[in-house]
Formats: structure tokens, sequence, C-alpha cells
């Protein structure tokens, strides 16, 4: 199987393991490599980043083109491989988003408490009808919206991060282990732990920066781990059945803005039964939702969305 695909499976772990290491070896590549400066301000050493993660992705982008055994070459051919599509788009948007929802069903319920008792007291207050509260809150909406749009930590959280860490481990990588000969399941658990590996870095600043104990670093970075674990075995799974890119990338931003899922609070069950009802209805939609054919016209009896599967290697790869 492996002479058939061109790829060996140590070659396409190789790879994969080379571009995680790219991506955040190139983070500090200002300061260590080409000498510059140490940045001024915050704003500035995020820009720095986004510079190099940018770089980064183009990188894997044009590696991964010449790694990859396709026999077509075209533009066209390797954005659908990449997962850069724009067709079945609502799709990849609506039903990936609205399934990671159920995740947090609790946090959104919990956060629709706090609306309403927020709305409860403006009105004890006195302070207006109901009406001049919607409008109190349109604004306070729009107000953070303007400000999210010109902080550039959100930039970070929200667009750039999300963006490249996508290309790289799963429009690169996932294709690359497929071809590799890997099977599926394998494939969407050793992405992730490439991709936790990736955030190694974070305990690095957090205990030379934040001046917190080993043992306390250590309990916040293997938390950050277990989540990105699990997060990017989702996102994995996401992009191998949908093959779009966007289904990911939804998710990712929408956990970015989330955070930890809500599990409880003291002061009230709902959360807690959201949590649970929303994580059932995940498990029991996972699969239905995400099947191949709702996101792509054809899919040649195939297990996987580009016939990347273990029983289509040699016809597609």
């Amino acid at each position: 199987m492996e002479q058939e695909t061109g790829m060996s499976k140590p070659v396409a772990v190789i790879a994969c393991a080379t571009m995680a290491f790219l991506y955040v070896a190139i983070l500090y590549a200002p300061t260590l490599i080409l000498r510059l400066p140490a940045p001024s301000s915050v704003k500035e050493y995020l820009i720095r980043r986004f510079i190099c993660a940018t770089i980064s992705s183009f990188m894997s982008l044009v590696f991964c083109a010449f790694l990859l055994p396709l026999r077509r070459r075209e533009a066209t051919y390797l954005f659908r491989v990449y997962g850069i599509r724009l067709d079945h788009l609502w799709q990849a948007v609506v039903f990936p988003l609205s399934l990671t929802c159920l995740m947090y069903a609790g946090s959104l319920v919990f956060k629709s408490l706090l609306l309403v008792d927020s709305w409860k007291e403006h009105m004890h207050l006195g302070e207006g009808n109901s009406l001049n509260c919607i409008k109190d809150i349109l604004q306070n909406f729009l107000a953070g919206l303007s400000s999210t749009a010109s902080n550039v930590l959100a930039w970070r959280t929200y667009v750039v991060a999300p963006l490249t860490e996508e290309l790289v481990f799963r429009a690169c990588m996932i294709p690359l282990l497929l071809c590799g000969g890997f099977e599926i399941y394998v494939v969407i658990l050793l992405c992730p732990i490439l991709f936790s590996l990736a955030h190694l870095n974070h305990w690095m600043e957090i205990y030379g920066r934040q001046n917190y104990s080993l043992l306390k670093t250590f309990m916040v970075v293997g938390l950050q781990l277990g989540y990105t674990l699990i997060f990017g075995s989702y996102a994995s799974f996401l992009f191998i059945r949908t093959g779009h890119l966007v289904a990911p990338l939804v998710a990712h931003i929408f956990c970015n803005f989330m955070g930890l899922p809500k599990l409880f609070v003291r002061r009230t069950g709902m959360v807690s039964l959201a949590f649970i009802a929303g994580t059932v209805a995940f498990i029991c939609l996972l699969c239905p939702v995400t099947q191949p054919h709702l996101y792509n016209d054809g899919t040649n009896d195939c297990e996987c969305w580009h016939g990347y599967c273990s029983s289509n290697l040699n016809s597609k790869c």
C-alpha cells in the first residue's frame, strides 16, 4: 500500500512533525535569527507573530503541494485537497457551528441567565421601559463589537490563530497522513497530538512571563494541552468528514470565543442540565450531521470526502 501511494508512513509523519516544528519555531525567528530588537509594545509583538504565522502557513502549503503524490497539480485541484472550496459553503458553516454549539449548551444557558438578570435589574431600577433596555443592550453589543474589531489580541484569537492553525494542522497534515496510508481513526488521533505539542511553547511563556510556580505552570499547560487534544480530534474529524476547511475553522473560532464549556453553576442546576442535554445531542448528531454527502456532490462511494481512505488510495493519490 505504501508503495502504491508513493509515500511511506514515516515520510508522512516526519513531514507533519517538520511543519509543526516550523509553525512554532518561526515565531521566534525575528528575535533569535534576524536579531531584531525586542518589540516595544504588545501590538508590535503580535503583528510580528502574525507575519511569522502567515509565512509558516504559506511554506507548509507549498511544501505539502510538492510532497503529496497527486496526479494533478492544478491550483483548483490543490485547493480542494486543502479543503479550500466555495461549494456547499453554507452547509460547512451552519451544520458544524450548530453541532459545536451543543457542547456549549451550558455556557449559552448561563449567558442567557446573565442577560435576563441584567434585564430585570435594569427594569427594577426604573431606568426606562423594555424598549430602552433593548436599545441599551444593542448599543453595548455594537460597542463591544467595535472594540473587538480594533483589538489586536482579538485578531490573534479569532482570525490569525484559527486560520493559520487549520491550514497547517488540518489542510496540510491530514492529506499527507491519509496519503501515507494511515487509517482515518489514526489520523484523527495523530494530528491532534502534533497540534497539542505545537502549543508547548505556552509553557515557556507562562512560566517565564507570568511568574507562575512550576507546578501551577504544569497544571495550566496540561489543561490547555488536554483541551487542544480534544478539540484537535474534533476538528480533524470535521475536516475528514466534510472535506471543507471552513467546517473546522468556524468551530475553532467559536471555541476560542467561548473558552472552556461551562459545566455547572452553584446557584442553578439549569446550566448542568443544559450541558448534559447538549452533550447527549452532540454525540447523537455527530455522525449524521457530518455525513460527507451533505458537503459534496459526490463521494465516489468512499468513506471519506476525497477518496483518501485506505480503499481508494491508489486511485486518488
